[in-house]
């Protein structure tokens, strides 16, 4: 396999846990990697150097190439320039794994605009940035990798993350429209759902089951993601402690009124609306 070796790949988020690893692995299979990590907390708040530039030494200290990245993808610019530190160091991008995150669990009752405003920032619309800076050139070169951030939070919903689960399930829609768009040039777009034991996670489950579910685990398969073989796209992966399964969406056989139906019609044939005894994958119905 041709895999990464040699690719330009920038990974967000990239100072601790999951990005770590990305960022790791990626070094270790041959690729050049941007190491972006704003340095802040979990929700958000802060700043720092520090987490980038220790990921950027251990990768050089074992013969990888890397560059340190401290922009906050939340905004614009943020994003355009991480795609730029790869530009500017190594003249091309071959992949983003958009990846960078914060947490502002509350429940929905009590959740503020801030709490929404800001988990939609980092997450959907950093994801944004990042990758429409990078698209230009996936397009030009024919060849780009994309790969988001999604979570089991936005795909079956979790108390307390409504800000968070509506995020990562429109990254979700993202990629699906990316995967189209980039079909012609090359372009795969796909997402992981990680289930890992990060800062993230640390107090969302019991230490027994966070054990088990080493972030090293989900790293080869956004390795494979981002490799020059892999032709998946438009795919959401769900992966962690060892364990890794496609998840995707399913249309019912439905009912066909030859009319405009009443309520009550529509209640009368419920049951057969929402049988998904014989269901098939779902695809767009006007196009």
């Amino acid at each position: 396999m041709a895999g990464v070796e040699g690719r330009v790949i920038a990974v967000t988020g990239a100072g601790n846990g999951l990005g770590r690893e990305y960022a790791l692995l990626l070094a270790r299979s041959g690729a050049r990697i941007v190491v972006n990590d704003l340095g802040g907390a979990r929700d958000g708040s802060g700043a720092g150097s520090a987490a980038a530039d220790a990921v950027v030494a251990e990768i050089e200290a074992a013969g990888g190439e890397a560059a340190a990245n401290y922009d906050s993808v939340a905004t614009q610019e943020g994003g355009a320039a991480v795609v730029q530190t790869a530009l500017d160091r190594w003249g091309r991008i071959d992949g983003v794994v958009a990846n960078a995150g914060i947490l502002r669990d509350v429940s929905f009752q009590k959740m503020t605009v801030a709490d929404w405003d800001a988990v939609q920032q980092v997450h959907l619309y950093g994801a944004f940035f990042t990758v429409h800076a990078a698209w230009p050139h996936f397009r030009e070169q024919k060849h780009g990798r994309v790969v988001v951030a999604t979570s089991t939070s936005g795909i079956y919903g979790n108390f307390g993350q409504a800000n968070y689960g509506a995020a990562k399930l429109g990254l979700v829609g993202l990629i699906n429209t990316l995967a189209i768009e980039g079909l012609k040039n090359g372009v795969t777009a796909n997402a992981i759902a990680p289930i890992a034991a990060t800062r993230m996670t640390a107090d969302v489950a019991p230490a027994e089951v966070l054990e088990r579910l080493d972030p090293r685990h989900v790293a080869p398969v956004v390795g494979y993601l981002l490799t020059d073989e892999c032709t998946e796209t438009g795919s959401v992966l769900v992966a962690g402690g060892g364990q890794v399964h496609r998840v995707a969406q399913f249309s019912s056989q439905g009912v066909a009124f030859a009319e405009v139906p009443t309520i009550d019609d529509v209640a009368a044939r419920w049951t057969e609306i929402v049988d998904l005894v014989g269901a098939t994958p779902g695809a767009n119905p006007v196009g």
